[in-house]
């Protein structure tokens, strides 16, 4: 059966040990900050401040997965949140929500074939920075081309999803860990 090609970016399933009770913990976006941020996609800190941006293909210092944010909406005054940072909003007190542990286990769709075989292999991520306005859902997605070298991601385990565990078949959803996590690299950003 072929999977859904459904993309939704990172979705938090579990910690390593097991447990399933993890929490965001709160980052700073700039205001005005440019570019939508969706749910589900990676981000890393800007490198000027410690506001949180979109993940670049290849990032080696993700910070976690933005989950969403709020904010005092500039029109209408009225405090705001959302699943998604829509870009260019002009607020002092923008906070985004992040899964920033990097020991959570993430589920995400592949953009190819991805097999038994694959499992402990490494990859990066592909079309990191588009989603849907609609729903605020990231297409992000783990890239099908893997490598024993560094990337962005560690396949831990295919998915048991039955709409997206054919291994003979693209866009299977994998388990993965931040392999190029913030906080477990020796050198900062700052």
């Amino acid at each position: 059966m072929a999977n859904k090609d459904s993309a939704f970016g990172l979705k938090p399933v579990r910690t390593m040990g097991g447990v399933s009770n993890f929490t965001a913990n709160e980052y700073v976006i700039a205001s005005g900050a440019t570019g939508p941020i969706y749910q589900g996609t990676p981000v890393v800190m800007d490198g000027a401040g410690g506001d949180i941006v979109v993940a670049a293909a290849g990032d080696a210092d993700i910070v976690g997965v933005f989950w969403g944010c709020s904010y005092t909406d500039p029109t209408t005054g009225k405090p705001t949140w959302s699943n998604y940072y829509p870009g260019s909003i002009a607020a002092s007190d923008i906070v985004a929500q992040v899964y920033d542990d990097p020991r959570i286990v993430f589920e995400v769709q592949s953009a190819g074939t991805v097999t038994q075989a694959d499992v402990g292999a490494n990859a990066d991520m592909t079309t990191i920075g588009a989603g849907s306005s609609t729903t605020g859902i990231s297409s992000a997605e783990i890239s099908a081309t893997t490598a024993s070298g560094t990337a962005q991601l560690r396949i831990i385990g295919l998915s048991k999803d039955p709409d997206n565990s054919d291994t003979s078949a693209a866009n299977g959803n994998v388990y993965v860990l931040i392999n190029e996590h913030a906080y477990t690299q020796t050198i900062g950003t700052n």
